[in-house]
């Protein structure tokens, strides 16, 4: 069982180190610019992120499922999933190109952005949302590999677009100082990039199943229903996921520009550890998805609890580096000395959040493999409601800069401790 989390965890991690790296290099490109362009391109990745971590039921919802399907050995099944994923994509992308403008108004309200940055954040969410059908399908595209338990797809795809992306923004912006617009470009380039290299593999290595989900283009509403309704409580929980993080920029840029340039720096620390992570989160989907799916009880439990003890091994080993280079790493992100200064306190933060916030990703991927959103939905909604009542109690921004970090770790925490507590109750009864 461990070779085989680790032979799914080992190419998920390699991949998702490459996607914080990404708004790693963005944020180095534009920290290094002013403090504004620091704060822009934290508000303006907040704003597209709000609308494609929402449509994150592409991927969830599609890996549990196909993964069942490849455990109940169901071929039609499977190139069902494949179809029925983008071609709600491609439908979600087209509503939101429709919205475009009406949706950063919204935005903007909600994130407080200040006067003087108004004008750099629209234009990298702008041209970022020219990217949204290539951006939706590689989330039905990479949900379907998964629940195949082909990782190195994934892998090689998002290396792939990652590096192309990596190039083009510094191109972009150094040499050509295209700025802001740039690392917006260099990203939209390598999407689509991505996306065609995806459909390279999906011919390639499953001909027969491709060919099957083209063979018609008539949709089984019956089965879409399904999968809606499973995603459903998906959307709804990744609704509050995102709302926190969005409060939570909202709260920074509130508090100046200063606070807001720190918890920038801050969150991409945080990414760093739940795409680590969430490696073996994606591992458990495959293996609990499949395990579930062939009523295979044994291994069923054993995928959930050696999960568990390597996502925790991981998020210790997150902990130390933070200890021990945490300066180091907030100077790589920006030269601005304040920003730095300020940053210090905030470090202890960090040295903590992998060991509180790690049992809850792993647990994501748990729920998800057994498609038991409903549960998922319900834990979410917990701590999301306790998330706002910890933060207003303890006087929010106002009182101190650091209670939305305090609210920001009960979060996590508790979001793992009903996760526990709903599985040690309802095992595979969860829904």
């Amino acid at each position: 069982m461990n070779k085989n989390i680790l032979k799914l965890a080992i190419p998920n991690i390699l991949s998702n180190i490459s996607v914080p790296l990404l708004s790693t290099v963005d944020t180095i490109l534009m920290g290094h610019l002013s403090m504004i362009h620091l704060g822009a391109i934290g508000l303006g990745s907040m704003v597209f992120n709000f609308i494609y971590w929402n449509f994150g039921f592409l991927r969830m919802g599609t890996t549990g499922m196909t993964a069942q399907a490849y455990g109940r050995e169901s071929d039609e099944d499977i190139s069902r999933m494949l179809k029925l994923a983008v071609f709600l994509a491609l439908g979600l992308a087209i509503t939101v190109l429709l919205l475009l403008n009406p949706f950063y108004d919204l935005m903007r309200y909600l994130l407080n952005v200040a006067y003087e940055q108004d004008a750099l954040v629209f234009e990298y969410y702008r041209i970022r949302m020219v990217a949204a059908p290539a951006t939706l399908c590689l989330y039905a595209m990479f949900g379907w590999f998964f629940g195949m338990q082909n990782a190195v797809i994934p892998m090689i795809l998002t290396i792939f677009l990652n590096l192309v992306n990596i190039i083009l923004s510094a191109l972009l912006v150094l040499y050509f100082d295209w700025e802001i617009a740039g690392a917006a470009w260099g990203t939209v380039i390598a999407q689509y990039s991505g996306l065609a290299l995806a459909f390279v593999f999906l011919y390639n290595r499953y001909k027969s199943y491709f060919e099957m989900a083209i063979q018609s283009f008539k949709i089984d509403w019956e089965s879409m229903k399904g999968f809606l309704m499973v995603n459903r409580d998906i959307f709804l929980r990744t609704i509050c996921l995102t709302s926190v993080f969005l409060f939570f920029y909202s709260q920074s840029s509130k508090a100046g520009l200063i606070v807001l340039g720190v918890n920038v720096v801050m969150l991409q620390f945080l990414n760093w550890m739940s795409y680590g992570v969430d490696g073996f989160a994606y591992a458990a989907e495959s293996l609990v998805g499949r395990y579930y799916g062939a009523n295979d009880d044994t291994n069923y439990f054993k995928a959930i609890k050696l999960s568990l003890l390597w996502g925790g091994v991981f998020a210790i080993c997150y902990s130390l580096v933070y200890a021990i280079w945490g300066t180091e790493l907030v100077e790589i992100f920006t030269d601005d000395d304040t920003v730095i200064l300020a940053s210090i306190e905030y470090l202890n933060w960090m040295l903590i959040l992998p060991i509180v916030g790690f049992a809850c990703y792993i647990w994501d991927g748990i729920y998800i493999g057994q498609t038991a959103s409903r549960s998922m939905f319900h834990t979410m909604l917990l701590s999301f409601l306790v998330f706002f009542i910890v933060y207003y109690g303890l006087g929010g921004i106002e009182s101190s800069a650091h209670n939305i970090w305090i609210a920001m770790m009960v979060f996590l925490a508790l979001r793992g401790v009903l996760q526990s507590l709903y599985f040690v109750i309802k095992k595979k009864a969860l829904r």
